[in-house]
């Protein structure tokens, strides 16, 4: 059993080494600012269904609002008629569209509060969305900096650039030593 356990471990930390030399953390970033733009996008879609159910039964409301009054109008032309019966059914009515009207009251103050809600989490949702934008650009920077300087390093690290300098004392030498001849030449001559 230790043999396999062993193998898992070292099966696993080799594909986790994979995984992490795969992992481009500028995609990675990429993909969650991705994501709570969806998201962003899902939650503005939602609200402005809410705003629109609640446009709908506001209409609605208006509507009967002025049923009520219609209704009251035809009640009080009853009783100046002295038909109370037909005032009775008409403020009746009334009351029926009245009872709607405060059910349409509370669908909308539900709709309002729910709406107040979204809005709440579209705001921290772009908040946290202008915030991971502007991380990534401090990180893609730093990135970009940080790859131009490995750069440069393994370029002055680089063995060839000590072997062309090698070269470069190698040829200053026999330069001075010609420099030297062309003396000796001149002082001997």
């Amino acid at each position: 059993m230790g043999i396999f356990s062993r193998l898992s471990d070292i099966i696993n930390a080799n594909l986790s080494a994979v995984l992490d030399r795969a992992e481009d953390p500028a995609k990675t970033i990429r993909l969650m600012i991705q994501e709570m733009e969806e998201t962003l996008v899902e939650t503005r879609a939602s609200a402005a269904r809410l705003i629109a159910d609640a446009k709908g039964l506001r209409r609605r409301r208006a509507k009967l609002d002025e049923a009520i009054a219609d209704w009251q109008g035809k009640a009080e032309l009853a009783l100046r008629r002295d038909r109370e019966d037909l005032a009775r059914g008409a403020l009746a009515e009334k009351g029926r569209l009245a009872e709607m009207v405060r059910a349409i009251d509370d669908e909308l103050a539900a709709l309002d509060e729910g709406l107040a809600r979204y809005e709440a989490d579209i705001g921290r949702l772009q908040a946290k969305l202008d915030e991971a934008r502007a991380r990534q650009k401090a990180i893609l920077a730093r990135q970009e900096t940080a790859t131009h300087r490995l750069k440069v390093r393994r370029t002055v690290d680089d063995r060839r650039i000590e072997d062309a300098f090698t070269r470069f004392e190698q040829m200053q030498r026999r330069v001075e030593r010609l420099e030297g001849e062309v003396e000796a030449h001149d002082l001997g001559g």
